[in-house]
């Protein structure tokens, strides 16, 4: 038996085992970088090992550190999570051989599978229907796919359209691979337009495999899955049991053990589908299996591992999860990091795997904490069970607008947006369609939203008067004009201070603070929540605004601009923080817009700062490994070229 298990993992995934761990009476034990000692994962964990460093390559990924933390903290088992060392033969094998039980598949199983061309051909072999490329491609094979053999999480993946572009492409998929797997192999494989992404979840015993039914995960941003759910939806009964035995009788040919998921493609238009993939870990979007089959996974998988019998069948869904993963990124996808200064998300049943009812979350994130630039920038999962789709949509949908998050930009309000998006609703998405959706889907801010962060403000500046604390904010004995307050990107919005408090045409203020506004507008009372945060003190304030509906950063435009804000024309920033991995030009090179200047990476994800305009690069301030700031200069190009 199982007690005392070491989660070599991180964030969410380890709080989620270690709640079936309490629920077990196993104890727990959490390995942790610099900077991850403050996050709510390692306060849980019964002891906890401290790994040196930050870098994925110097903590997490170190199988010598991680098996060491074991011996160190008495853990007689190991559990990997997902990503980092959970797919990694040689870690399974290193933890049984020091004498502990790997909570996980054989390590032959894990490299049969990790091998993604090899796992095609084992697939092939079991009757399971799989994509190929030809050798030599032509203009009629295209689009094509080119992918990392050892990848995941959409690291690794190219998409291309024309074959002058598949070079390229191929070196840019072999680059990222080999940073985030530390293995650039890479295939290729032909790209299904229209296609949807539904994957079976299989746990397998000693004597058997079950498949506890579909999932589909075809809302995707650059390949990396941004909802999930289960069943999958409008797949026909049969195409479904035939995934279900093909799934089963892949995991079985390998010799499978616990829990695991064969990815497919399916083609809607034609009613096929071909093997992707396995994944032979737990994947981040178990918890919607779990919700419909009344299962625990994670338990399934300790079984497992103490070689108890699995006793299940393969049973129909009851009623319906849908699961959205809640980010730290802007709408370009761009990864954010910071101070979570308030993260409140609304949950019925927070890391409760058996319930069934309401909204359950699993997060790695709680108010105060820092979200760091060395990993993914995924806060949080959260999901909703109801007896059927509709409800459960609609459930969802009303927990993330309650949802309060402050401090740091997160993609929550697109999330809404997808999932009452009647594409969605419909069940119609595909893996296209997310990036295909345009900025016109997005509406502007509403006017009171724009009133509430600009009294909020106001209320604030007077909360930090020093004198004239009984004066009314902003008032004058002789009002001539409105005072304005202006926004980035949105319309001045005028008011005025009076003895009876706020006066703003179209709206009645009810009450002001600088923590919320209630306001009438055309007889409807609504309240506002919000935060105000400034990057320096006395530099520009940004409100975080929670509406009815919407959530927004409002970013406060001074009066007078600061000459530390000011920047030389042609500047190229970086657009978040992250390591700089590559520098492709020198100072005093000739560039033309869109050539790749330099190459930063953050949460996993390598972006590519690209000239604005054809010029000469008359400053390249940064060298490869170092560290920047969001908005920091990294190079400039003037604009023209030189004699």
């Amino acid at each position: 038996m199982i007690s005392r298990l070491l989660v070599a993992n991180r964030g969410e995934i380890a709080r989620r085992v270690f709640a079936t761990c309490r629920r077990l009476g196993i104890e727990t034990v959490a390995v942790h970088s610099d900077a991850d000692a403050g996050l709510p994962f390692v306060a849980e964990a019964d002891r906890a090992v401290r790994l040196p460093g930050n870098a994925p390559a110097d903590t997490y990924l170190r199988i010598d550190l991680v098996v060491e933390a074991a011996r160190r903290s008495g853990a007689d088992a190991v559990h990997p999570g997902y990503g980092f060392l959970s797919e990694n033969a040689d870690f399974a094998r290193a933890v049984i051989d020091a004498g502990l039980t790997w909570v996980g598949p054989p390590p032959e199983a894990i490299e049969a599978m990790g091998d993604k061309v090899r796992a095609k051909e084992i697939a092939a072999k079991a009757g399971v229907p799989v994509l190929s490329a030809p050798a030599d491609p032509t203009e009629s094979d295209l689009p094509l796919l080119v992918k990392a053999s050892a990848g995941g999480g959409g690291r690794g993946m190219r998409v291309v359209r024309s074959l002058d572009r598949l070079e390229v492409e191929i070196e840019a998929a072999r680059a990222e691979a080999e940073s985030a797997f530390g293995d650039g192999t890479v295939f290729v494989e032909p790209y299904v337009e229209a296609g949807r992404h539904v994957e079976v979840q299989v746990v397998s015993g000693a004597d058997r495999t079950i498949a506890l039914g579909t999932r589909d995960c075809s809302v995707q941003r650059r390949h990396q899955k941004v909802v999930e759910e289960a069943p999958a939806p409008e797949l026909p009964a049969a195409t479904e049991a035939a995934m279900c035995e093909a799934a089963e009788r892949l995991a079985s040919d390998i010799g499978y053990r616990g829990a695991g998921t064969v990815e497919f493609l399916y083609d809607p238009a034609a009613d096929r589908y071909f093997f992707l993939e396995m994944n032979t870990r737990l994947q981040v979007e178990h918890p919607v299996t779990e919700l419909v089959q009344g299962v625990d996974l994670v338990e399934l998988q300790l079984s497992v591992a103490e070689e108890q019998a699995v006793d299940l069948e393969r049973t129909p869904a009851g009623g319906h999860a849908i699961e959205v993963r809640l980010y730290a990124e802007d709408s370009a996808y761009v990864p954010q990091s910071g101070r979570l200064v308030t993260f409140d998300l609304p949950s019925d049943a927070e890391l409760a795997p058996l319930s069934r009812s309401g909204v359950r979350v699993d997060s790695g994130f709680a108010s105060g904490d820092d979200v760091s630039t060395f990993y993914d920038a995924m806060l949080a999962k959260v999901m909703a069970w109801a007896p059927t789709r509709e409800q459960a949509i609609r459930m969802l949908v009303a927990a993330l607008r309650r949802a309060r998050i402050h401090g740091v930009t997160t993609n929550r309000d697109q999330l809404v947006e997808i999932l009452t998006d009647p594409v969605f609703v419909a069940g119609e998405m595909t893996t296209t369609w997310l990036e295909s959706r345009t900025a016109a889907d997005v509406q502007d801010l509403d006017h009171a939203t724009l009133v509430a962060g600009a009294l909020m403000l106001a209320a604030d500046d007077a909360a930090r008067r020093t004198v004239q604390q009984g004066v009314p904010a902003a008032w004058r004995n002789v009002v001539s004009q409105p005072q304005r307050t202006t926004f980035d990107g949105h319309e001045p919005v005028e008011w005025w201070g009076t003895r009876d408090g706020f006066v703003v045409d179209g709206a009645i203020v009810l009450e002001v603070s600088p923590t919320h506004a209630r306001l009438e507008v055309d007889g409807v009372t609504t309240e506002t929540r919000g935060h105000i945060s400034s990057e320096r003190p006395g530099g520009p304030r940004e409100v975080w605004v929670d509406g009815p509906l919407r959530s927004a950063r409002l970013r406060e435009v001074p009066r007078f601009t600061d000459p530390a804000d000011a920047v030389a024309s042609g500047s190229l920033l970086a657009p978040m923080p992250g390591t700089v991995v590559a520098v492709k030009v020198e100072a005093g090179a000739e560039v033309v817009a869109g050539d790749a200047v330099l190459v930063l990476e953050a949460m996993k994800m390598q972006h590519t700062v690209t000239a604005p305009h054809d010029g000469t690069v008359t400053e390249i301030n940064v060298e490869p490994g170092a560290q920047v700031a969001s908005g920091e200069v990294l190079a400039v190009v003037e604009e023209g070229h030189t004699a």
